[in-house]
């Protein structure tokens, strides 16, 4: 089992009911992550990229550091200004006490975008993964909390986190007011070990700091999804009422607008039914338009080339079947109706890994032909991809 599903496998059980979005919950020994991102592939990734702040950042004793002190500005031909990390300069920083901040380096490493992908299908929403890195028990950005419950996978190393708890219960981005600032000791204070995983809720407040020597993990970002959400795409699907769309009765006299609530109230209450809920994620999850990957050279249709590898790129596409058998799979905002056969497609590919055009051929029956005239659908409209040939 890879450290991946390792990851996963741990986050199943009973911490979803038990744990996520109340609690923090430590696992450690998960597995073997060295090789999911490793030294050289920051070293490559600062060296080939363009990463202007805030893609790529310095923080020391709760500020960020200036980038003038580890990049100096290039003007292309073309007469755009970016700035060139000097490896000299971001060596001095980081010997000094800064941490680095890398973010989204799921869109910048296949191994981490498997990750998140990986969680996006598990926890059914959007996953960013950022990567932080330091090398003294400074701690580089203070006590604070963030916006998004997290997975934290130690890589190398070890970091000493010290656990507050909230102070305001699930905080937002957007939100009315702001947490207080905590008053009292952490209430827990643990240390990652390379190989261990953490879970933080939203709003928990948080200091981190090496213990020794250099560290380098994961937080994987998880997207809250809240009842605010379920509100608002509760409000644009309930524009097919008369009573919704209506104007608000504000010059009627007062029985009219009494009247007029009461019949607003219940559009709201009977849209709220049970399984509402699991409507609204599948709803949100089949227009995602997921992480999107050209499918080169291929642009006219996808051969019938049994050795050709696609994947799903949409990750919350679902399925359903209908009164008739046919299979009706939404991703990406589409929708398409299949016949029965086509399930094994669907199934094989919803599972998040790479298969031959071959494989999905054998898997359900279907000639080869028709196998690639379906994924040829698919990748028309942004949902999977096709690579070279294995």
């Amino acid at each position: 089992m890879t450290a991946i599903s390792s990851a996963v496998r741990s986050l199943g059980g009973d911490f979803p009911a038990e744990a996520f979005g109340r609690t923090y919950r430590l696992w450690p020994r998960v597995g073997d992550f060295s090789d999911l991102f490793t030294w050289d592939d920051l070293n490559k990734i600062i060296a080939r990229h363009r990463l202007e702040p805030p893609r790529l950042r310095l923080f020391g004793d709760g500020s960020q550091i200036p980038q003038h002190r580890y990049a100096h500005p290039v003007v292309s031909k073309r007469h755009t200004v970016w700035h060139r990390i000097e490896p000299a300069g971001l060596h001095h920083q980081l010997k000094d006490g800064a941490s680095l901040v890398l973010d989204a380096v799921d869109a910048l490493h296949p191994g981490v975008e498997a990750l998140a992908t990986t969680l996006e299908r598990h926890f059914r929403t959007d996953v960013q993964v950022n990567l932080y890195a330091s090398w003294t028990p400074k701690e580089g950005f203070g006590v604070h909390w963030d916006d998004h419950d997290v997975v934290v996978i130690q890589l190398e190393g070890a970091k000493r986190w010290k656990l507050y708890g909230a102070t305001r219960i699930d905080p937002l981005r957007v939100d009315t007011e702001a947490p207080e600032p905590p008053t009292g000791g952490p209430v827990a204070e643990i240390v990652l070990q390379a190989g261990d995983m953490l879970y933080l809720p939203r709003g928990w407040w948080h200091a981190v700091a090496a213990t020794e020597g250099r560290s380098l993990h994961l937080t994987c970002g998880l997207k809250p999804t809240t009842g605010a959400d379920l509100l608002s795409w509760l409000s644009d699907r309930l524009r097919v009422s008369d009573t919704v769309r209506a104007n608000l009765p504000y010059f009627a006299p007062p029985d009219e607008r009494t009247t007029y609530l009461q019949a607003l109230r219940k559009e709201f209450t009977d849209a709220l039914q049970e399984g509402v809920i699991e409507e609204f994620i599948n709803a949100r999850g089949s227009t995602d338009p997921g992480r999107p990957i050209p499918s080169l050279p291929f642009v006219d249709g996808i051969p019938a080339d049994g050795r050709l590898c696609v994947r799903l790129t949409a990750a919350g596409a679902w399925y359903g079947v209908d009164e008739d058998g046919h299979v009706v799979f939404s991703a990406g905002g589409k929708e398409w109706t299949f016949s029965s056969p086509v399930l094994a497609v669907i199934k094989l590919l919803l599972e998040g890994n790479a298969a031959t055009l071959g494989e999905l051929s054998v898997s359900s029956g279907l000639p080869l032909g028709r196998v690639a005239a379906l994924v040829s659908e698919l990748v028309e409209a942004g949902v999977a991809a096709v690579s070279g040939r294995r």
